[in-house]
């Protein structure tokens, strides 16, 4: 049984279920007494901790470096503005005019490079936070929490997955849709489990998400939550791709009142949480085969 790897809970749109999957399997591992980590990739809006409690042992911010203007070394040459690729400079030569449009920098600091009169020093920026929670002797929940009117979670998100251990088996819990968020947990995946609905939009985001990852080479299988709600049509389409079909799971009152109420399946019912160990070992089975 494979000890050591990192799979990644995306999809295509939000809704669909990626925290009900990454949660209970998260859980069933640990029942398992394995070393595994879960990571709330989804910055913008985090929630695993609503399921899965633990003790904080670990917080620190994610930063950057953005540039400061003195106007009185300024000389209005307009350099840092031509180097500036993510338009964050506003520049008025004429007028004498320069600012920068903080939300919109990036903190690359090619605008450092370009000045060659000293008028721009660097201050720190807060991005964000990254909190590391207990939950047993060998679990561990990381949660990437974005700071409210950033830009974007991408840095958050990967200070958090680049704060997991180098060993045992790591679920990212991944923010939704196919930008770039998506990208940036899913390229650290070995394997990546996507998670849609049988419905026409689920079917359409499910297709933008496979194609996505064939072009980053990621091997991915499919679940299907709310099975029964829709038609056939995805379930055509992963035997058309070959994209094996690793769970369904049924379009359920009782399943949907367990996860309104932050309960997990896998202590509700001691079936579930044999069919997430099942989960895995077929998630483990499919990343074997695929590295051969």
């Amino acid at each position: 049984m494979i000890e050591k790897m990192k799979i990644a809970i995306a999809s295509g749109k939000g809704g669909t279920g990626k925290t009900l999957i990454s949660t209970n399997l998260f859980n069933a591992l640990q029942k398992q007494n394995r070393n595994v980590t879960l990571v709330d990739c989804d910055a913008e809006e985090p929630n695993d901790r609503e399921f899965i409690a633990g003790d904080l042992i670990l917080s620190f911010d994610v930063t950057q470096q953005i540039p400061v203007i003195d106007e009185s070394k300024c000389t209005y040459c307009g350099k840092c503005y031509d180097y500036c690729n993510y338009n964050a400079i506003f520049f008025l030569g004429e007028q004498r005019m320069i600012r920068v449009m903080e939300d919109l920098c990036h903190g690359c600091g090619a605008c450092s490079v370009a000045c060659e009169f000293g008028a721009i020093t660097e201050k720190e920026d807060l991005l964000g936070t990254v909190s590391q929670y207990s939950i047993s002797e060998n679990c561990t929940l990381i949660e990437a929490r974005m700071k409210v009117g950033v830009h974007s979670p991408v840095s958050t998100i990967k200070a958090a997955i680049n704060a997991t251990e180098s060993n045992g088996i790591v679920i990212l819990d991944a923010p939704p849709g196919t930008s770039c968020p998506f990208i940036q947990t899913v390229a650290q995946a070995d394997y990546v489990v996507l998670v849609t609905e049988p419905t026409p939009f689920g079917l359409s985001d499910l297709k933008q998400s496979v194609e996505i990852l064939k072009t980053l080479g990621k091997p991915c299988g499919v679940i299907v939550n709310r099975a029964g709600l829709g038609d056939l049509e995805v379930y055509n389409y992963l035997k058309q791709e070959n994209i094996p079909l690793l769970m369904s799971i049924p379009f359920d009152r009782e399943i949907a009142s367990i996860y309104s109420n932050g309960g997990l399946l896998t202590n509700e019912d001691a079936e579930w949480e044999q069919k997430f160990n099942q989960l895995f070992t077929s998630i483990a089975t499919e990343y074997g085969n695929s590295s051969n």
